[in-house]
């Protein structure tokens, strides 16, 4: 592969021999901003003072009906790219719905659905579980419910002190700890 030597680079000089753009005054114009909407590549040059004030006063939707501000909200949530729904795909007469056999899709999921499905623990989980009495179907939000409640009953503060409910504290945080960096859900 062969090199090629470029030139160095110089300091950009351009903004720093600029007058500022506001009318009569002679400050160095350091600071850009845009003079439309429509071409943002397109600048002025203010001082900081000047600049301060073209931006308080400046609104990118001037000119715009309400209809086309809404529309133009709703696009930039995707970054003004096209989409399309997931769960459908039109082709023809023919519709062929998304399949999602595991129900990860909906969120609104029946509550015996919810209690019919399986987890896997691994022993190290198994044992946490153990630690804060909970079974292996429990959810995450149950296992921070449980933590707490334990952290409170053998927090020393609320025992006087005492190393017995000290040391069992230490037991639940490790057993919290271990289920939360295990990726529990």
């Amino acid at each position: 592969m062969r090199r090629v030597k470029l030139p160095p680079l110089e300091p950009e000089t351009e903004t720093e021999s600029k007058v500022c753009d506001y009318p009569d005054c002679t400050e160095s114009g350091v600071h850009r901003a845009p003079r439309s909407r429509e071409d943002l590549n397109s600048h002025y040059w203010f001082c900081l003072d000047h600049a301060r004030a073209y931006n308080a006063s400046w609104d990118y939707f001037d000119g715009m009906s309400q209809e086309d501000i809404q529309a133009y909200q709703q696009s930039a949530t995707t970054w003004h790219r096209p989409t399309w729904q997931m769960n459908t795909r039109d082709r023809g007469n023919q519709q062929t719905a998304f399949n999602d056999e595991f129900n990860v899709l909906n969120n609104h999921a029946e509550p015996e659905v919810l209690a019919t499905r399986t987890r896997t623990v691994s022993a190290p989980m198994r044992r946490a579980l153990e630690v804060l009495n909970l079974e292996p179907t429990a959810s995450l939000q149950d296992v921070k419910s449980r933590y707490k409640t334990l952290a409170k009953r053998f927090h020393p503060d609320t025992n006087g002190g005492c190393r017995d409910s000290e040391e069992q504290l230490k037991i639940v945080n490790q057993a919290y700890t271990l289920l939360l960096t295990s990726g529990y859900q």
